[in-house]
């Protein structure tokens, strides 16, 4: 039987892969993404999926907003997909894909799809097919990568239904009961999920206002300075020519 890799043996991995400093206030982010990734690709009954792949696509896009440098951004998801064995580019193309599926939906017949799903009569297409995977699998491991997966989705086909948040607990409570998983798990998961954007973007506010600041001090330092240059260069013999003019 062949050993279980560890966390660490994940960590090393990505740290092979990604050799430079992560920034600071992001490293916190990228680590815990990664024990979550590498927690599910070591968990018996776990199956990696699209939808899956949209949550983790999703969940580091917008949380790695304002990343410096932004080119060290590609790098680090190429490290987290390959640390746990997997494809950076298969991530991104099977998220865009079926995000490119659900564009063509309205929120309707979104869930009138979603009541049939089980019965091979939704159409083809990935998007489909994966939802009834989910649904026709009794040992089907849930997890928060895939709830943000799912309202990505949602965003994508009805963004202002999801504002509302009857509509929103409504349209969770519907999804989860098509895919066969807790309502109550998928409710909170999304409800931090959405929690921790506002953290993050107050987050970047300040960054930024103090970034501004930090730039409006500095040049109001170099204006001072040159000024001082100057009144330093006049010589006492400038100064009384000056005034003898």
């Amino acid at each position: 039987m062949d050993n279980i890799r560890t966390v660490s043996d994940t960590k090393r991995k990505f740290y092979g892969y990604h050799t430079q400093p992560i920034n600071s206030i992001y490293r916190r982010f990228v680590e815990e993404l990664l024990v979550e990734m590498h927690l599910l690709s070591v968990n018996i009954d776990f199956s990696y999926d699209p939808i899956y792949a949209l949550g983790v696509v999703t969940s580091f896009q917008r949380f790695m907003q304002g990343y410096s440098p932004e080119s060290d951004k590609p790098s680090i998801f190429n490290a987290l997909c390959q640390a746990v064995d997997g494809s950076s580019e298969k991530y991104h193309q099977e998220a865009e894909a079926i995000l490119n599926e659900a564009k063509g939906l309205s929120i309707v017949d979104f869930k009138d799809k979603l009541t049939h799903v089980t019965d091979n009569q939704v159409g083809e297409g990935v998007l489909w097919g994966t939802f009834g995977a989910i649904a026709a699998n009794p040992k089907f491991k849930y997890s928060r990568l895939l709830a943000i997966g799912l309202y990505t989705l949602l965003m994508e086909i009805d963004s202002d239904l999801l504002k509302d948040e009857e509509k929103r607990t409504e349209t969770i409570k519907e999804v989860s009961e098509a895919l066969k998983f807790s309502p109550e798990k998928l409710r909170k998961d999304l409800d931090l999920y959405r929690s921790n954007l506002d953290k993050m973007q107050q987050l970047l506010t300040v960054i930024e206002d103090s970034l501004e600041a930090d730039r409006k001090k500095r040049a109001s330092t170099e204006g001072k300075t040159s000024a001082e240059v100057v009144e330093q260069t006049e010589t006492p013999e400038t100064q009384q020519s000056e005034n003898n003019v």
